[in-house]
Parts: C-alpha cells; structure tokens; sequence
C-alpha cells in the first residue's frame, strides 16, 4: 500500500509540480538577456532617445516652416476641389435620372414602332406591286391565247 501511495505521490508531482521547467525557463531567460545580448537593447534605446531628440530639436522647426510655406496652398487645392465635387454633385442631383430615361425609353418606343408600321407598309406595297404584276402577266397570257387561239 505504501508503494501505491508513494507512486501517486511521484505521479502527482510530474503531473502538476512545474518548478523543475519554470526554472529552467527564467534561467535561460536570464542567460539570453544577461551573457549573450548583454548591453545591446540598453545601447538601442539611448541610440533612440538621441534620434528623437535630434528629430525635436532640429526638425520640428523646419517641419514648422516647412508646413507654414505649403499648407496654404494645400488647403486652397483642397477647397478647390471641394468645391468642384460639390459643382459635380448638384448637376447630379438637378439630372433626373429617372424622368430621361423613361423619356427616353418612350422615345426609343415610338420609334420602334414607327419602324415596325413603315416595314409592314413598304411589305403591303411590294405585295400589292407582286399581286398587281401577277394580274397583269395573267392578262398578257390570257390575250396572247386569244391571240393565237390556243384553247386547253
């Protein structure tokens, strides 16, 4: 009974007891950031502090300047251009969409049907032409039997 107690007890242990790979990871943590990168970050940051620096003292005062100079004429573009947009717009608003194309559609539809009356026309000429010509052929046939006097 005391070998099952003692085995559970090392089960329990591997199983929850994570002291032995916590410590193992703080120890390489600290030898990555002690031995092999030493100083390296601290020198990073002070080289960054001095660019910043560098970047407040000098150039923030010819990123003034330089906005004071060009940003007038920036804006102007900008207010031109909102003004066309808006000049845009309002023709937009003023086109009525839907009443020119209605308009349109019922004039597309006239002339649809203006086509389709004239064909149907020009179709009953050349049919009335066909069955005049018809009438006249049969006549000249018809005289020239009487003509030669062939009976059937």
């Amino acid at each position: 009974m005391a070998s099952v107690i003692k085995d559970t007890g090392e089960i329990w242990n591997r199983l929850f007891n994570h002291r032995p790979f916590v410590q193992g990871e703080v120890t390489f943590l600290l030898r990555e950031f002690q031995d092999k990168r030493s100083d390296r970050e601290a020198e990073r940051l002070f080289k960054i502090l001095e660019y910043t620096t560098e970047l407040k003292e000098n150039q923030l005062d010819r990123t003034e300047q330089l906005g004071d100079c060009h940003l007038p004429s920036l804006k102007a573009n900008v207010d031109v251009a909102l003004s066309m947009c808006n000049r845009v717009l309002q023709k937009e608003e003023d086109f009525d969409t839907e009443n020119t194309l209605s308009e349109n559609r019922l004039l597309r539809k006239r002339e649809w049907e203006k086509f389709i009356n004239d064909m149907s026309d020009k179709c009953q000429k050349v049919d009335q032409t066909f069955q005049e010509k018809e009438t006249e052929i049969k006549e000249f046939y018809i005289d020239l039997e009487k003509k030669l006097h062939i009976t059937l």
